[in-house]
């Protein structure tokens, strides 16, 4: 089972639709609920109340604010399908949520893509011991220049940005240095040499390679319009469905080597120092020039 996960705006969009172009493979928008506390399991005794908090939990996540939306199943099928479960745990009912959504395409095989998932590493290979996690990493001031814009931004400062991608891609490497299965993939590489990249991905997944996930951009936008507005609870809207379509707008295209250092451009010489004073080190580690 692959998981993708990175700092923010590193391409773990790109490698999620590339994957799930793939006719075994399906791969939902992003979950965020394996990493939420179940310590509201706690103190219930039946499999079938353990089942129903279970249900709430994933389904209202995040709270007030629910994303479930997003994947297409109805809840009380998903309810239902809990309570056959015998006996009922947390990680089989994680695992019967990704079944039922690779169901939906016909597919035999599941995937996640949650890029914030990278802080988390031990508790989701606790979880689901299967878990294969792929650390995407771009050039973090690539990262910077186009996650300012975002609604889901820490903010525009550079050095905000800088320490957001250092304690993401830091931590999330230091994580995956004691997992089982971890493979870090460049951003660089995959829009350079796409389908080499994507042959080694789908190695340590064991899964063949397809050459229709070199035409991923073609069903972009169908996957895309997964991807409906978040309100929360009182009813404001926190972002719309089309702005967060508007986010991944270059994924309906194909990979573009021309666009790797446009951030030269988009950012001022001195956010460029702002960021490179505070990342220097991280960014030198990796091979970035800084």
């Amino acid at each position: 089972m692959p998981f993708i996960v990175g700092s923010p705006r590193s391409g773990t969009t790109l490698l999620r639709l590339m994957l799930d172009a793939h006719p075994a493979l399906a791969i939902p928008p992003e979950t965020g609920f394996l990493a939420m506390p179940l310590d509201g399991l706690d103190g219930l005794g039946t499999a079938a109340e353990q089942s129903a908090w279970f249900c709430d939990a994933v389904t209202d996540f995040p709270p007030g604010a629910s994303g479930w939306q997003d994947f297409g199943i109805d809840k009380a099928a998903f309810a239902h399908a809990l309570g056959a479960l015998a006996p009922f745990t947390p990680e089989d009912g994680f695992r019967l949520f990704y079944r039922m959504y690779a169901a939906r395409f016909q597919k035999a095989r599941w995937g996640d893509k949650t890029p914030l998932y990278g802080l988390h590493l031990p508790r989701l290979q606790q979880l689901l011991p299967e878990a294969h996690f792929i650390h995407i990493i771009r050039d973090g001031r690539g990262c910077a220049a186009s996650l300012r814009e975002q609604w889901f931004s820490p903010g525009r400062s550079m050095t905000l940005q800088a320490r957001h991608w250092c304690t993401n891609v830091a931590t999330t490497r230091h994580h995956g240095a004691q997992c089982r299965h971890y493979l870090e993939v460049r951003y660089e590489k995959l829009i350079v040499d796409t389908e080499a990249e994507l042959r080694r991905v789908c190695d340590f997944i064991q899964l063949g390679f397809h050459p229709s996930m070199l035409d991923y951009h073609l069903r972009s936008p169908q996957r895309l319009a997964e991807h409906k507005g978040r309100v929360a609870a009182d009813g404001t809207v926190i972002v719309s469905e089309q702005r967060r379509r508007a986010q991944q707008a270059r994924t309906t295209q194909a990979p573009d080597p021309g666009q790797l250092e446009a951030w030269r451009h988009v950012l001022s010489a001195d956010e460029i120092d702002e960021f490179n004073a505070c990342a220097r080190e991280l960014l030198c580690e990796l091979g970035y020039p800084a």
